[in-house]
């Protein structure tokens, strides 16, 4: 799936105003993405039993892909596939975790973009496209499920500036 011949994951932490077991009810629970998400348009269920998840989430500019989650630990975390339907998936892993009584939630995705490519074709592409715009996208996810677990509604969408893959 992934060539991880430099480190092609796209890492982003942040400190989460609430408690852990709030943390994993609210992102555990079906179509949270449309209360949190600032570039989610729908996040329609297609599954969400005890031991399969699937969502669909189509962000505002109509693009829809597909949340298959393949691993699903209660109150830590889960890693899931998404993409396309029919198409390359990345991998994305988020993890809840504390620090000093702090609340963390971690998002890692392994994009799939380029991960065929040599790496002398994908290297500066990689480091100067895809990760800055990962990286920007994964800090407004984030920040989208701080606001609405603090402010208790829905979030704005574009609420942290537009994104031009998913705007």
């Amino acid at each position: 799936m992934v060539n991880n011949i430099f480190n092609q994951s796209i890492t982003v932490t942040r400190k989460i105003n609430s408690s852990k077991d709030r943390l994993w009810e609210f992102i555990s629970s079906p179509g949270y993405l449309y209360k949190s998400h600032p570039f989610c348009k729908e996040n329609n269920i297609i599954s969400w039993e005890k031991n399969k998840h699937v969502d669909e989430l189509i962000y505002l500019n109509n693009l829809t892909y597909i949340r298959e989650f393949i691993l699903w630990e209660d109150k830590i975390g889960y890693t899931l596939l998404i993409g396309e339907k029919n198409k390359e998936k990345s991998k994305v892993n988020w993890k809840i975790s504390s620090n000093n009584n702090d609340t963390l939630l971690t998002i890692t995705v392994y994009p799939y973009f380029m991960a065929k490519s040599p790496i002398f074709v994908s290297y500066l592409p990689y480091k100067l496209y895809i990760r800055p715009k990962l990286k920007s996208y994964l800090k407004s996810v984030i920040k989208g499920i701080d606001w609405y677990l603090e402010k208790k509604g829905i979030v704005p969408r574009n609420a942290f500036g537009k994104h031009s893959w998913f705007s």
